[in-house]
């Protein structure tokens, strides 16, 4: 394993002190872990605070300030947060207004959110959630009973987000966010793996003509491996699956292109060359294209597609003012 780390056990430490020295006008850390929230608390308002295993930076830290998230907190890479760390987080950024939880759906991620939620309404802190789940590859993981959350997530941070901002009540900041979860979907592949620095070795092998379509963002198995395609041969593998699951037919779509990690610019925008002329060929009309590293899996070699189907208050919502260190 080669990395430019200093210690195994100080990596998402040393990260997150790292984080906070670049951007301490949008973040400071809590005593208590790897927890980030707002230099600046937000009041009167909903909070918003998500996380989940660090190795997917820029989330989700990243996505902390204006319009978007109020905290942040990273358990171990590709690992759950503890309870005790979510409940910190939650009363440091807890507002009258109450807090909403984005969670993905990972078993451990659900359970512990759910923990800390529990200890924080103990305290008189009205909390509730949502669980992101927009991979349309598999049903039932390694990590999940059900679909996993992945980069689609970050549409539930924005546009929830911007409706906190803006003086949504909790119960409709949480609407918005559901409606964000129930129209997106989102597919990945990988022609590379990502070494976690614990482990000291890939997490999984591809040979040197494969790739394996429908990957985790922790590296857990697809739909299944077969022979390296084209990006066009691979885009359309992808979309295929991602619009048979939801009816697109005549909307505008929100598109993310999302780096892995280790994927260039280059190659992703090759890949978002193809996904705009199928979107444009099918009479799907593209709203907003994102195209860049949002939700990563370390160095893993791959990308994902998403795509979120809009309406007038979810392309109001997505276009709202948002500063944070990763969404300007």
């Amino acid at each position: 394993m080669k990395k430019f780390i200093n210690d195994v056990g100080l990596v998402e430490e040393q990260m997150i002190q790292g984080m906070v020295k670049a951007y301490p006008q949008y973040l400071r850390k809590l005593d208590c872990g790897n927890v980030v929230v707002r230099a600046h608390k937000k009041e009167g308002r909903v909070a918003l605070i998500s996380g989940g295993g660090s190795g997917h930076e820029p989330a989700h830290g990243g996505f902390v300030g204006t319009g978007m998230l109020d905290g942040a907190v990273a358990g171990a890479v590709f690992t759950s947060p503890t309870p005790d760390q979510i409940y910190e987080g939650i009363k440091a950024v807890a507002t009258d207004a109450g807090v909403l939880m984005v969670v993905k759906n990972y078993t451990g991620d659900v359970m512990n959110f759910e923990m800390a939620a529990e200890m924080a309404e103990m305290e008189g802190i009205t909390v509730k959630h949502v669980v992101t789940n927009d991979d349309v590859a598999v049903k039932d993981s390694l990590y999940t009973i059900g679909r996993r959350g992945v980069a689609g997530t970050i549409f539930v941070h924005k546009i929830a987000g911007a409706l906190a901002e803006a003086g949504g009540t909790l119960d409709e900041v949480r609407a918005v966010a559901q409606k964000v979860i129930d129209n997106v979907r989102t597919m990945g592949a990988a022609a590379g793996p990502c070494t976690v620095p614990a482990a000291g070795k890939p997490g999984f092998e591809l040979a040197e003509d494969e790739m394996e379509v429908g990957i985790g963002i922790h590296g857990e198995p697809g739909t299944h491996r077969e022979t390296m395609k084209t990006a066009d041969e691979t885009v359309d593998l992808l979309l295929a699956q991602i619009l048979a699951d939801l009816d697109y037919a005549g909307s505008e779509v929100a598109v993310m292109i999302n780096g892995a990690g280790a994927t260039p610019l280059m190659e992703l925008f090759i890949i978002n060359n193809r996904v705009a002329d199928v979107l444009a060929e099918k009479g799907i009309k593209v709203y907003k294209t994102m195209v860049g590293e949002y939700m990563t899996s370390i160095e893993m070699q791959g990308f994902s597609i998403s795509l979120l189907r809009l309406d007038n208050e979810l392309k109001e919502l997505l276009d709202a003012p948002a500063d944070t260190p990763a969404w300007r």
